[in-house]
């Protein structure tokens, strides 16, 4: 059974840095997209950015040139994703989710919660 654990939110200042982590495991499928989605205090699930299985990134407008995908190609963490956010904004407050996808299937993470706030 596929599992996704996000860690590393938390409480930043404006202008501050994070990075989340999504660990997947119990993956059989050779191809998939990885994207991580936000959701703020009412208002709907977004996409921030994706990463695709030959490495092809998107990102939504609000974060392009601010938060970076990548995915650590060692062998250990194979199936580990990452979203770099830099210089922060009181905007990016949300719950940071993260989803595995291909044609056939998707799974959800439960979340991690990022507040930026002085």
């Amino acid at each position: 059974q596929v599992q996704l654990v996000e860690s590393g939110g938390g409480l930043v200042q404006p202008g501050g840095s994070l990075r989340l982590s999504c660990a997947a495991s119990g993956i059989t499928y050779s191809r998939y997209t990885m994207t991580w989605y936000r959701q703020a205090p009412g208002k709907q699930r977004e996409l921030v950015a994706l990463i695709t299985s030959d490495s092809i990134t998107t990102y939504s407008d609000s974060v392009k040139g601010r938060f970076t995908i990548f995915k650590d190609n060692t062998k250990s963490t194979e199936n580990t994703v990452y979203l770099q956010m830099n210089s922060l904004k009181p905007e990016d407050t949300a719950v940071y989710y993260c989803k595995l996808m291909n044609t056939v299937m998707s799974y959800w993470g439960e979340g991690t919660l990022v507040t930026v706030s002085s």
